[in-house]
């Protein structure tokens, strides 16, 4: 058992406060994360948007009394934290790395280290599939491959294990050398080089050399020969190695690859031997991913049967957590690919995140390859249920249910996902956020098939892992005191207003702002407990924004006195006054202020929470002149507003582009928009942003027509050869602009862009696919990172909000974090 009072030798530390020593047995670096408070130390990490230092005092009043820090004098850290062991290191997450190190030097078994560009976290969850039956496996729990996750990854090693299996991911030089001290890999695989954070070296010959320094040390490097830069810098070093190919001689060779049906028929040499096989899949990136697992597989001496009853074993891997809508106003967190303990807390951590509405409901299965005794695994997994708040478990297996004792009156246990979907009734569940997280062989697509809305095929996948980067991106420009308001209006730019609303209430934005109160109403009732702004109030909407707690925009002398006849004068409201400084669309001038003050100083229960303007042409340079002069008029009216009301406000009047355009004129507060969703209104800086919204849909039909006949309403389209054509389940219904119609539009189909060719339907529309593979069923992009809002809007002349607002609140969305 590792004890406080090891760390500083271990991390290079020195202890500035010692109070009792304590078991260090869960490592903490979020502390939104926080479930188990004993044995929990916590890394204060000083990240690029964030400072882990700020939540030091939270931490401790929810009892978490093993502290690394930074910064600060050790007497001012005594005297906030007394009952605390603290800990001073030069950094906190080397101190972290260091201690994984040390970690992992204390088990003398083999370890697979995975790097590359693509498949890292593909081949180690099929290694791990395909190397269970004869190992107990610890690995990377879902893409923990950078230098916060691998430590924490590799901390998980048990005595009970036999194998581990890790991937790393760099993103610039100096940064694999650290991760390989934490994973010491034994064994190592490198599965491609690609264009994968190019951006961070100076050429792709020095990232595959960056990631080859992961190993430095191992006793044999799988990799793929065909890759002529990994092949040219592996072989320039005294490496043992096992490679295979398709083209050249190789310890396994592939001397075929044809597909039949849904599967690849491989025909391989090995050890002079011809032998075939079949991997259950057939685009590229799969039977790549599962060539290298093969050669592992064959190096192990696997017999030729046992290796093909594996692979057929094989099942595709979900990258993603997604939150979808379910049955009676419930909400589906759906990780249904596997269930092991690291990846139980990390979905537990999404669950716990969530608004509590109904309650918390987890459907779990038995949790496999934990390396752990039944007894102390249950023990564990009943410990992070409780700890996580779920209110109501039901547990599906036969081990899980023999353990039922130790989860108390919240459970309910099966012992099949047939048994539990024979008694599933709907009406049982309400308003609840359901976490469903199971092992592949219990098939629990089932049981998210039955909570599942039925809605029409036409997804927006929302990308909140994107979301973030985007947010962190903006509030990297941002002085550290100044705050932060998001807009989640128009159903948050079509991405989904209360999901995105949690998710910022998650990462402790400031203000919210929605354009009608109806929509602050939904928040509130869904849990979101920020302060939200409504930019458009309305005097019949007034009774209901103040039992909700919402905060109105008063623009007007009209709307004031409509807001103050709205309740008794002993009523409290806070209110955020508009000043018009050149938009002219909503706001006070100063001719105003006299009657305005006096309305307000004859109201003294009304306060003031902010003063703000609107920018007319903040996202173009050739307005700058104008930009400025809105900015120093409305200082001059703010400083006027807060002489006149005797007490500060809050000030802003940047937006998404003034952020990136006018930094110096930040004041109290800035408005992030349309930047949060993935578009940079200046255009400038949109490198820097992620797209979060992807809208696909289906293709429905495929047929075949002659030159000269016609498609869709009116005639339009005109055939002028023999083509194919594909109806997708799209149209303007769904928010799919008309003006796309007829060559205009294009959509992204197995790899390509297909023209539109007709008219856009109310539901539907008829894209050209001739050449192509296209069956019915096939996925289809509208638009997402192929197809930029950007681009697309500039077709039709428009802007991509237009695009992202109109998607149809029939279009159902899903919420996924990577």
């Amino acid at each position: 058992m590792l004890l406080f009072q090891q760390l500083a030798a271990i991390t290079e530390g020195s202890v500035v406060q010692f109070v009792q020593d304590h078991p260090v047995v869960h490592l903490l670096t979020d502390s939104r994360k926080l479930s188990q408070p004993v044995g929990s130390l916590f890394f204060a990490i000083r990240g690029k948007y964030n400072d882990g230092h700020k939540y030091l005092a939270q931490l401790y009043a929810q009892g978490v009394r093993q502290l690394v820090v930074e910064q600060g004098e050790p007497e001012a850290q005594k005297a906030l934290y007394p009952e605390a062991n603290i800990l001073l290191v030069h950094n906190s997450l080397e101190a972290l790395q260091k201690l994984a190190a040390w970690h992992r030097s204390q088990f003398h078994i083999p370890v697979i280290g995975i790097t590359g560009s693509n498949g890292k976290t593909i081949v180690k969850e099929w290694l791990s599939q395909l190397l269970s039956p004869d190992e107990q496996i610890a690995k990377s729990p879902r893409s923990y491959n950078s230098q916060l996750g691998v430590p924490l990854s590799v901390w998980q090693l048990n005595q009970n294990h036999t194998l581990g299996i890790f991937e790393a991911g760099i993103s610039q030089p100096g940064e694999m050398e650290k991760l390989r001290q934490v994973i010491q890999p034994t064994i190592g695989i490198f599965t491609n080089i690609g264009s994968a954070h190019d951006e961070g070296f100076t050429s792709r010959q020095q990232k595959v050399e960056e990631k080859l320094k992961l190993f430095k040390e191992v006793e044999l490097l799988f990799y793929c020969s065909d890759h002529t830069l990994v092949h040219e810098a592996v072989q320039a070093r005294n490496l043992h190695t096992f490679t295979w190919s398709r083209t050249q001689p190789a310890d396994l060779t592939i001397t075929a690859t044809t597909t039949a049906g849904h599967k690849t028929i491989v025909v391989y040499t090995y050890q002079g031997q011809k032998q075939r096989l079949v991997i259950p899949f057939t685009d590229e990136a799969s039977v790549e991913n599962a060539l290298h697992c093969l050669a592992v597989l064959l190096y192990r001496n696997l017999p030729l049967a046992e290796i093909q009853d594996r692979l057929d074993k094989l099942q595709p891997v979900a990258m993603r957590l997604e939150m979808k809508e379910a049955i009676n106003d419930c909400y589906l967190i759906d990780d249904t690919y596997n269930n092991d303990l690291a990846g139980l807390a990390i979905a537990l951590d999404l669950l716990a995140s969530q608004p509590k509405r109904g309650g918390h409901t987890l459907i779990l299965s038995d949790v496999l390859e934990s390396g752990l005794p039944e007894e102390k695994l249950y023990e564990q997994v009943a410990g992070l249920v409780q700890a996580h708040g779920v209110e109501r478990l039901i547990g599906i297996g036969k081990t899980l249910q023999a353990h039922a004792a130790k989860f108390g009156s919240m459970g309910t246990f099966y012992q099949s996902t047939y048994a539990f979907l024979e008694q599933f009734r709907p009406g049982q569940f309400h308003n609840e956020v359901i976490l469903v997280k199971g092992a592949r062989v219990f098939e629990f697509e089932k049981i998210v098939h039955a909570f599942q809305q039925k809605v029409h095929g036409t997804v927006l996948e929302v990308n909140l892992d994107a979301l973030v980067h985007n947010l962190n991106y903006y509030r990297s420009k941002l002085a550290p005191d100044t705050k932060m308001m998001v807009m989640v209006k128009a159903l948050a730019y079509g991405s989904g207003s209360f999901e995105v609303a949690n998710l910022l209430q998650f990462h402790r934005v400031d203000y919210l702002a929605v354009a009608y109160v109806d929509e602050g109403v939904s928040l509130r009732e869904h849990g979101i407990t920020l302060p939200i702004m409504v930019m458009n109030p309305s005097p019949d909407s007034f009774v209901k924004l103040r039992h909700y707690n919402l905060e109105p925009e008063i623009y007007s002398l009209e709307i004031l006195q409509a807001l103050l006849d709205s309740a008794p004068a002993t009523d409290p409201v806070k209110i955020h006054l508009k000043l018009d400084t050149g938009m002219h669309r909503l706001g006070f001038t100063a001719a105003d202020f006299d009657a305005l003050f006096i309305l307000l100083h004859q109201n003294p229960q009304v306060q003031v929470a902010s003063a703000f303007t609107h920018l007319a042409g903040a996202d173009e340079a050739l307005h700058n002149d104008f930009s400025l002069l809105q900015l120093a008029t409305f200082r001059k009216l703010a400083a006027q507003v807060e002489e006149r009301l005797g007490y500060k406000v809050i000030k802003h009047a940047l937006n998404s582009a003034g952020i990136v355009r006018f930094p110096e004129h930040q004041l109290d507060m800035v408005r992030l928009g349309i930047g949060l969703y993935g578009v940079e209104a200046t255009g400038s800086e949109q490198e820097a942003l992620r797209p979060v919204s992807t809208l696909k849909t289906t293709v429905s039909q495929v047929k075949s027509i002659k030159q000269g006949e016609t498609v869709g309403y009116s005639r339009k389209g005109i055939a002028d050869t023999d083509k194919t054509i594909a109806t997708i389940a799209i149209g303007y219904a769904d928010g799919y602009d008309r003006r796309f119609s007829n060559g205009v539009g294009e959509v992204w189909i197995k790899g390509r862009r297909a023209p539109l060719i007709g008219n856009v339907c109310m539901d539907m529309c008829m894209v050209d696919v001739t050449g192509m593979d296209v069956k019915a069923g096939d996925e289809v992009t509208i638009f997402g990172p192929q197809l930029t809002l950007v681009e697309l809007a500039g077709r039709i002349g428009t802007i991509p909000y237009e695009l992202l607002t109109n998607v149809s609140a029939r279009v159902k969305r899903v919420f996924f974090a990577e």
